[in-house]
């Protein structure tokens, strides 16, 4: 969780939406377990976005509870039960027309997971949830449904309108933003430009004071061993990286580096930075799910919404087995809550 809040600006418990991911994957058992835990429940009003029926068979196999009120999309009285309940409740999207086997990833169920997300954001852009959690998709689920995106960041800038943005990990005081995601380490290396590297230092600090850290001071990693090593295996550092350290520093943002990868982030994780930089997909998630697997929480910057979303993918080889972990689902719910009520606090402060 993030450090530096105050407890007594909390606000009701907000409402998050949790997605339930792609139907064959452990989505549904990790949310349903989530839901169940007394300190998510204490901590918000879970919203479950999934097809009901789907969901009661899944929570039969496996032993869960899944006898929530139901909110369907034709009720008159849907706005007011997402208002009002103080209970957790399934928006149900009938999605799943068929009977799909778990651990078998296909169209139909990565059609249904584009659906859930698309619900999710519509209801929270209509404020009638303050946040999002999403349990995992499969990338090529979504491909064989023609979803063309390679993930739910992509997604989910696309359907807010969101032009700048930015994928980032939570785990304590390990926070760690990327400037590239899902694309190969060499089209990764071409995106390691001056331009790119200062407008995210921007973007990262403008974000996280919305999320209540109010000086962030920002580390970015250095791209080659040793942080190239005055030139000696490459030029990056020089050429590209510090030029944008030293353009946004002039700027008044708190940023430093570059510092090599290979101990920057163990930096970070013992409190020496609020967050890091790093400059491409692997950079960043090797150290976070090395140091804080199951506890890292992918948050993404940028959005007009709050959304959070577990670190693992959708574990096909044990769905429906009931051997899903489901401690990362319950801290993106936790987050997702949290950060919901920093951006309350930032906002009712910026309005005076």
């Amino acid at each position: 969780m993030l450090k530096n809040f105050d407890e007594n600006k909390r606000n009701s418990r907000p409402r998050v939406g949790i997605t339930v991911g792609d139907p064959a994957g452990i989505g549904a058992e990790v949310t349903l377990k989530a839901v169940a835990d007394k300190t998510v429940l204490e901590s918000c009003l879970p919203v479950i976005i999934g097809d009901a029926e789907f969901l009661q068979k899944a929570a039969a196999l496996l032993g869960l509870q899944a006898d929530y009120r139901i909110v369907r999309e034709d009720t008159e009285t849907q706005s007011e039960i997402l208002i009002n309940s103080p209970d957790p409740l399934i928006y149900d999207c009938p999605n799943i027309k068929t009977e799909i086997e778990f651990g078998i990833e296909s169209a139909i169920t990565g059609k249904a997971s584009a659906e859930y997300i698309e619900k999710a954001v519509t209801l929270c852009l209509e404020h009638k949830i303050e946040a999002i959690a999403t349990a995992p998709i499969s990338k090529n689920a979504l491909k064989m449904a023609n979803v063309p995106f390679p993930g739910h960041t992509e997604f989910l800038a696309y359907l807010t309108a969101t032009t700048e943005f930015a994928m980032s990990f939570f785990a304590g005081n390990l926070r760690v933003v990327l400037l590239s995601t899902h694309v190969s380490l060499k089209d990764a290396l071409k995106l390691v430009q001056h331009q790119a590297i200062a407008n995210l230092i921007r973007l990262t600090d403008r974000e996280l004071k919305k999320l209540g850290i109010a000086t962030p001071k920002i580390a970015v990693a250095a791209l080659n061993p040793h942080g190239g090593e005055n030139q000696m295996f490459g030029s990056e550092e020089v050429a590209e990286i510090s030029p944008a350290i030293t353009e946004c520093r002039a700027e008044g943002i708190n940023v430093v580096g570059p510092f090599s990868a290979d101990t920057v982030f163990l930096r970070n994780a013992r409190g020496e930075f609020d967050v890091v930089i790093a400059h491409y997909h692997d950079q960043a998630t090797i150290p976070v799910k090395s140091l804080a697997f199951g506890e890292a929480v992918n948050v993404t910057l940028g959005l007009p919404i709050i959304r959070t979303s577990v670190d693992h993918g959708t574990a096909f080889d044990i769905a429906g087995k009931n051997l899903a972990e489901h401690s990362s689902m319950k801290t993106a719910i936790m987050l997702a809550a949290e950060l919901s009520r920093r951006k309350t606090v930032y906002q009712s402060k910026a309005a005076i």
